[in-house]
């Protein structure tokens, strides 16, 4: 008999990087997120599904990641830079042998490791997935072992668009990119960066063009359903550690609980919560498992391999006096945290029956690349707590729509403005710092509206023919999607690529100024045209209808037809 349900989420996303860079900043943040999560991600889930396990795992994928994990010409970028690493290896396992130029048993054993590890990953790409990490989800989904969810087109910040047009624009867009992908429509929907807004004036709630989109669920963090405020400290661990949390005002506690899931009230679309004590024991630096010192460390890599030949050791060890890593200890460790993590959903779910009288929900969500990239093990212990969680528990491991078939919302509620940022507010993408940046997308998506509906009523194709200026205006649409991304505001905001990703926000828009004087003087460079399409090279499917101009009233009410 079950005691609970358990919904295990994995948010998956990564800027778009395609000829923007390679290192620190670029191409090989995508490659690193190749080798070290996404492979070996896929590799344990079918793993599990060959022992007759599914997984279950719910597995957001943003488009933009998706159009570039599809892309050749990241393909063949993987190719070399899996090349390079095993160059390196070699290197240094020749370099630590007994009869090399610095013999070094311990190194020399690493080396070997890594050597191993990614001769594995090379063959795992080219045999086991055919080059088609995309189409490796899509047949673990098919298969049932995994649940795939959509997000925006670019991970924009919706609340800070300025049109609503915009935002259905990139729900839409990541929509028919998930179809175009994977076979079938979504379901779920991660709402970037959980920026929610509700009805504001004439502005309906967010949920409206969720529901316009198709989407049935989303999620969202555990102070938002519960009340109350934000921890001052909640993710220090992975991509989010340099970001100072401040407290959000208390709003005091609505009674409701992160154990079961919500229809929004206005349209029905479901949310659902995260669990924080049981996503507190993985993202704490303090308390949480990736903080232990006999995992690898990620930021300390040796000079000129580029190897990571050190562990943790402590979090208040500096870099300059971190010891060797041990992988045989590590992988100990991460037994030991998997049995923990299974002992203390168990009990989480065990406590509330025993409360209430009712099975209840823990649904943790985290970001996928905290898995294998930046918490080495991660991986591992990930398909260790759903085997263990599987075979010796009476929990239950669903996807998101498993659990919300099951387990029908029963209450309807309001959520107020939101984020997972400090405060729980919008001030890590709209500060001082970046409170430039949105005038210059609030008026891109003003003249991508003006140009969209122009070419929409003017054309008896809807905008979507091959001639010359219908070519340019998608690029045009490519070039805001790409300058909405959250990820540029949020690089400035907590300095990890300010410059960067200035740059990039600049570029878009310095690209979409220039396609915008060709449409509105019909004058289309095709080459000049044809150069920027080779850069921002993604959504070939992209519709310029869904940036057209629409009243409240005349917006097509898909979600009620899908």
């Amino acid at each position: 008999m079950s005691i609970g349900s358990f919904v295990f989420m994995l948010h998956s996303h990564l800027p778009y990087y395609r000829k923007a860079g390679m290192w620190p900043f670029g191409e090989e943040s995508v490659y690193e997120c190749m080798a070290e999560t996404y492979i070996p991600l896929l590799n344990a889930v079918d793993d599990l599904l060959k022992e007759g396990l599914k997984a279950k795992l719910t597995i957001g994928l943003t488009p933009v990641l998706c159009e570039q994990l599809a892309d050749e010409h990241f393909k063949q970028g993987f190719e070399k830079y899996i090349a390079l690493r095993l160059e390196a290896a070699v290197t240094d396992e020749k370099k630590y042998a007994n009869h090399g130029e610095s013999p070094n048993p311990e190194r020399h054993h690493l080396a070997k490791f890594y050597l191993d590890w990614f001769q594995q990953c090379d063959k795992d790409f080219k045999q086991r997935w055919q080059r088609d990490l995309i189409g490796g989800f899509k047949r673990l989904q098919d298969a049932e072992a995994i649940e795939i969810t959509s997000s925006a087109a670019t991970h924009c910040f919706s609340p800070l668009l300025g049109e609503d047009e915009s935002i259905l624009a990139q729900y839409k867009t990541g929509v028919e990119n998930y179809k175009k992908h994977f076979g079938r429509a979504p379901r779920g929907f991660w709402l970037p960066e959980c920026a929610y807004r509700p009805a504001q004036g004439e502005r309906e709630g967010i949920e409206r063009w969720l529901y316009e989109a198709g989407i049935k669920y989303f999620f969202t963090e555990s102070f938002v359903i519960k009340g109350g405020q934000t921890a001052e400290v909640r993710r220090v661990v992975g991509p989010y550690g340099s970001v100072q949390y401040v407290p959000s005002k208390n709003t005091g506690a609505t009674g409701n609980d992160t154990h079961e899931a919500f229809w929004l009230k206005e349209y029905p679309v479901a949310v659902m919560g995260r669990h924080e004590e049981a996503g507190f024991q993985v993202w704490s630096a303090d308390h949480g498992y990736p903080g232990d010192g006999n995992y690898r460390e990620f930021h300390k890599k040796d000079d000129k391999s580029g190897l990571h030949y050190w562990k943790l050791t402590s979090k208040n060890t500096d870099l300059g006096l971190k010891e060797l890593y041990n992988p045989e200890a590590a992988n100990n460790r991460m037994k030991e945290n998997a049995e923990h993590y299974v002992g203390f959903v168990q009990q989480c779910l065990t406590d509330h029956v025993k409360a209430t009288g009712e099975t209840g929900l823990v649904m943790v969500s985290f970001d996928t690349e905290l898995f294998g990239h930046w918490w080495f093990e991660g991986v591992a212990w990930l398909k260790d707590i759903l085997r263990k969680l599987k075979t010796y528990t009476a929990v239950e491991v669903m996807t998101a729509s498993d659990y919300l078939t099951a387990h029908p919302p029963e209450k309807a509620i309001n959520l107020p403005e939101s984020s997972w940022g400090s405060g729980g507010h919008y001030q890590v993408w709209l500060n001082n710092e970046t409170e430039w940046m949105w005038p210059v997308i609030n008026s891109a998506e003003k003249q991508m509206k003006e140009v969209a509906t122009a070419l929409s009523t003017g054309h008896k194709n809807n905008g979507n023919g091959n001639d010359l200026k219908t070519r340019a205006a998608k690029q045009l649409a490519r070039e805001l999607l790409l300058l909405e991304s959250s990820d540029w505001p949020f690089l400035v905001t907590t300095g990890q690529a300010k410059d960067y990703a200035v740059e990039r926000f600049n570029g878009h828009k310095e690209r979409f100024e220039e396609i915008y004087k060709m449409i509105s003087q019909d004058q289309i460079n095709e080459g000049a045209l044809a150069k920027i399409e080779d850069i921002d090279k993604c959504f070939a499917e992209i519709s310029l209808d869904n940036f057209a101009q629409f009243s409240q009233e005349g917006a097509l009410k898909s979600g009620a037809n899908s």
